[in-house]
């Protein structure tokens, strides 16, 4: 009882903590939603280029997990910490890239190259952060219950940090009407046609010139945040090297340890099943600008309906957070993922309705709080059943995070490059007012019918996850005795050595 009150956080610390989570939630949120629709109709490149942007900053983005894990478990212990050092000095930099990303510059060639490179190094940067900032959840506290609560007041500050992104963005950016196109086919066939999408081109120029404007003070504001929430983060913040150390703990390789985790079966079914309905929601969040704004026609609505979604799951996070403490986190995952099914259907089947639309969007918000509190709530469950099967081995919490971000990223880089480039063979007009119908099938299905067959065969994994609550508790206990066993050995050892002397 002493030991557990020593390891209790106090409300403050998980606050602060907890505000660390939110700049990779801002700009990820951000990018997720509204990168596609700036790269087609604000920057007005090519959808096929724009997949190629889309899937390979993604694709890079994964790879830098793994990356940047192999080079945290190298990093010595410094003054402020093994990974506390990572986020200090990643921060500037990656608030730079993310202001270029967001940046038209005035080239008639290299375009592509300048989104390509900038999104790229600021996934690279976002990731120094990040990734270490996830390990940090196992250096605060051995107590698992701490843990627990810390990562539901992260969970719930992520989720106020993409309401934070979504609204920063939506709102500054819906405050300009991005200019469009009249497609020739609805406007009549006769010569005039020509004329009038030239009339259409050039009195739209001013405005464009505000749309792109609005991105870039939204960049501002939100690189503003990122540093902010970095500072409280590092000052609020102590990490503690022995939360995640036994004392018989050994160092062991990176190669060796990559090895350990990855034979290790309950993460593999763990990382199996969210990869799915992780990549359900990603591919949701990745096309649904285009789906408002073309398919419902909600142009000048879209990002309130967006701004829904995300209150709503901000609101409900506490609500997960009681109900996997009382029925247990597999039951958590089938009720609170699988609950977004019907209205995803929904919202692909019934006609276009603004009210019906805000009443679906209230209701994905609750099952996208459940897909974003449940991982990183099971993930530590993972590693102390990993610690119990290897406990000579130390130095390994940021491979089983970093590997579980990379297969969650590069899916969703194939996936959103793969939806963009489906847009371009389906015959998506850039800064069309309206799209050919095929475009508006192709959306429905990249925000219904494949989330829900990604959701229904990730559910279908998590039968085989093994660490259902009795056993979780089982390994709290275990390891509470090891720990305590380590500290009595370590205690009988001092004493000794001060009898001798």
């Amino acid at each position: 009882r002493l030991q557990e009150n020593r390891e209790r956080l106090s409300v403050c610390s998980k606050l602060c903590y907890a505000v660390g989570g939110a700049p990779y939630q801002i700009t990820g949120c951000a990018l997720g939603f509204f990168l596609q629709i700036y790269l087609l109709d604000v920057a007005q490149l090519d959808p096929f280029y724009a997949s190629i942007i889309l899937f390979v900053g993604r694709a890079w983005d994964a790879i830098t997990d793994p990356m940047v894990g192999f080079f945290i478990s190298k990093t010595s212990w410094t003054r402020f910490g093994r990974l506390m050092p990572w986020i200090i000095f990643s921060t500037p930099f990656a608030v730079i890239s993310y202001f270029l990303i967001w940046f038209v510059p005035d080239i008639s060639r290299g375009q592509v190259m300048w989104y390509l490179v900038f999104y790229c190094i600021f996934q690279t940067l976002v990731t120094c952060f990040h990734v270490p900032y996830s390990a940090l959840t196992m250096f605060i506290s051995r107590e698992q219950s701490e843990r627990d609560s810390a990562t539901a007041y992260r969970m719930t500050v992520e989720v106020l940090g993409t309401v934070l992104g979504t609204a920063i963005q939506g709102q500054i950016v819906g405050k300009v009407d991005t200019p469009c196109i009249v497609s020739p086919l609805f406007i009549g066939k006769t010569n005039s046609s020509v004329a009038m999408e030239e009339l259409n081109m050039t009195h739209d120029t001013g405005s464009l010139t505000d749309t792109r404007n609005a991105y870039m003070i939204a960049a501002g504001v939100i690189g503003g945040l990122y540093i902010l929430c970095a500072v409280i983060l590092s000052v609020g913040v102590r990490e503690k090297r022995e939360s995640s150390e036994l004392q018989s703990d050994q160092p062991v390789s990176f190669f060796q340890g990559l090895k350990l985790v990855m034979n290790h079966g309950a993460y593999i079914k763990l990382i199996a099943g969210f990869l799915f309905t992780s990549l359900a929601f990603m591919l949701l969040e990745g096309n649904f600008a285009l789906f408002c704004t073309y398919t419902l026609g909600f142009r000048n609505e879209f990002q309130n309906i967006l701004l829904a979604i995300m209150l709503s799951a901000t609101l409900t996070i506490p609500l997960w957070q009681w109900f996997l403490t009382r029925f247990g986190k597999k039951t958590a995952v089938y009720v609170g993922i699988s609950s977004a099914i019907p209205f995803l259907i929904m919202v692909a089947v019934l006609d276009s309705n603004l009210i019906i639309t805000y009443i679906v969007a209230v209701a994905a918000g609750i099952s996208v709080a459940a897909a974003f509190l449940l991982p990183w709530s099971m993930l530590p469950d993972v590693v102390d059943d990993f610690k119990l099967q290897h406990p000579d081995c130390r130095g390994h919490e940021a491979i089983f995070f970093s590997f579980y971000v990379f297969f969650t990223k590069f899916a969703s880089g194939v996936s959103l490059g793969i939806s963009t480039l489906s847009l371009d063979f389906a015959g998506y007009q850039t800064r069309g007012c309206s799209q050919p119908s095929k475009v508006n099938v192709t959306l429905k299905m990249l925000v219904s019918a494949v989330p829900v067959g990604l959701i229904l065969l990730g559910l279908l994994l998590f039968k085989l996850y093994p660490i259902d609550e009795e056993k979780r508790k089982k390994n709290k206990k275990a390891l509470q005795d090891l720990r305590q066993e380590s500290n009595s050995s370590s205690e009988s050892d001092n004493t000794e050595l001060a009898s001798i002397v």
